[in-house]
C-alpha cells in the first residue's frame, strides 16, 4: 500500500513572493470563502511576509476571488440557518475582521430576525407562550445566550401584541 503523502507544514520557498502568497491564497479559498483579516493570518501563519501577504490580498480583491461583503453575506445566511441571532453573529464577523459597514449590510439582508427568534424558541419550548415567570426567563437567557436581542425576545417570548399571528 502507497504511503500517504500529507501536507508540508514547511515554510514556503520564497516567503516574500507575492506570486507564491497569492497561489496558496487561492488554494484556500478553493475551500472556502475568508475575511480580508483571517486570510492575511493564515498566510502570515505559513510563513509568508507580510508586505507579500498583503500584495496577494491586494491582487485577489481586485480580481473578484476574495469578497469580504459576499464573505459576511454567506456567514450571516449560514449561521442564521443554525439559529444564531445577529447580536452573535456580528460579534463573530468583528473577530473576523470584518468592517462594520458591511456587517450591517450583511445583517439587513438577512433573515427576518424576529421571526427567527420566535421560531427557534417554538422550536426548543414549545408553541405555547411561558406560562411562568421562570419559563419565560430561561427562555429569554436560551434566546440571550443564541445573540437575539431584546426585541426579538420580546416577540419570540410573547410580550408581542403579535404573538398569536404565525409567520
Amino acid at each position: 500500500m502507497p504511503a500517504r503523502r500529507t501536507a508540508s507544514k514547511s515554510l514556503p520557498a520564497e516567503p516574500g513572493s507575492v506570486v507564491a502568497a497569492t497561489a496558496a491564497a487561492v488554494a484556500l479559498l478553493a475551500v472556502r470563502d475568508y475575511a480580508r483579516g483571517e486570510l492575511l493570518t493564515k498566510l502570515m501563519s505559513r510563513g509568508f511576509v507580510q508586505n507579500a501577504a498583503q500584495g496577494a490580498l491586494e491582487a485577489l480583491t481586485a480580481q473578484g476571488a476574495l469578497n469580504e461583503a459576499r464573505y459576511a453575506e454567506n456567514y450571516v445566511a449560514w449561521h442564521a440557518g443554525r439559529g444564531q441571532g445577529p447580536l452573535r453573529i456580528a460579534a463573530e464577523l468583528h473577530r473576523h475582521g470584518v468592517p462594520d459597514a458591511l456587517i450591517e449590510a450583511a445583517l439587513q439582508t438577512g433573515a427576518d430576525w424576529g421571526v427567527l427568534a420566535r421560531k427557534i424558541c417554538r422550536a426548543k419550548f414549545g408553541p405555547e407562550p411561558p406560562a411562568s415567570w421562570r419559563d419565560k426567563a430561561r427562555q429569554m437567557r436560551f434566546l440571550q445566550y443564541r445573540g437575539f436581542s431584546a426585541d426579538h425576545i420580546r416577540v419570540a417570548t410573547g410580550d408581542d401584541p403579535d404573538w398569536a399571528e404565525e409567520p
